[in-house]
């Protein structure tokens, strides 16, 4: 019984530590932050034949800041509030 219960027990952490490490936070906030450089690079080196396409108005880098400033958001709550793994349950007959 007692290796039954520690194989359990093993599992539950691995599950833990395998829903944090996929936390749909991490992943939203890491492709934002990921794309926002992207776009805010190619807003930053914009010519002028772009800015007058988008009457005047460098879209790349307000739409790069926005990802930036969104991305930032997730990873910062997912700072702030981590995942708590669920307590584990005490064995009903010991």
């Amino acid at each position: 019984m007692s290796d039954l219960h520690n194989e359990v027990s093993e599992l539950e952490r691995k599950s833990a530590t395998a829903a944090r490490l996929f936390d749909i936070r991490r992943i939203i906030g890491g492709l934002f932050v990921v794309y926002g450089v992207i776009v805010t690079i190619a807003g930053i080196t914009a010519s002028d034949a772009d800015l007058k396409k988008a009457e005047d108005i460098n879209i790349n880098l307000w739409t790069g800041l926005g990802m930036l400033a969104l991305g930032l958001f997730f990873l910062g709550w997912l700072w702030l509030r981590p995942t708590v793994a669920p307590p584990a349950e005490e064995p009903a007959g010991d």
